[in-house]
């Protein structure tokens, strides 16, 4: 059973940083290349970052690029996403998703598991 558990979300200030973690169990982590989306209130669930299984391709949605970096550390079936200068508009639910891949999308329907996400509040 595959299971993909985010943590690391909570309330920070304009300007402040967080770290998500998203960690995965029941698949062959670094088969697949990883993904954070997030969803706002109101708003359509919207791709942020993604990873390829070796780290060697990311690519960022163009709001948060500059200021978040993904990163994972296959040892741990682990991947994180460090966010910076954090905004308000940046406020969501993130999750994190796999999908059996060699290379990275921001397609949303191309990722197999999901995450239950976690709340992340940006206040102003």
């Amino acid at each position: 059973q595959v299971q993909l558990v985010e943590s690391g979300g909570g309330l920070v200030q304009t300007g402040g940083s967080l770290r998500l973690s998203c960690a995965a169990s029941g698949l062959d982590f670094s088969r697949y290349a990883m993904g954070w989306f997030r969803q706002a209130p109101g708003k359509d669930r919207e791709f942020v970052s993604a990873v390829t299984r070796r780290s060697s391709t990311t690519i960022y949605a163009d709001s948060v690029k500059g200021r978040f970096t993904i990163s994972r550390e296959n040892a741990k079936n682990t991947v994180y996403l460090l966010m910076n200068s954090l905004k308000p508009e940046d406020t969501a639910v993130y999750y994190c998703a796999a999908d059996y891949s060699v290379s990275v999308t921001p397609m949303m329907n191309e990722y197999e598991h999901w995450g239950r996400g976690t709340q992340v509040t940006v206040s102003s």
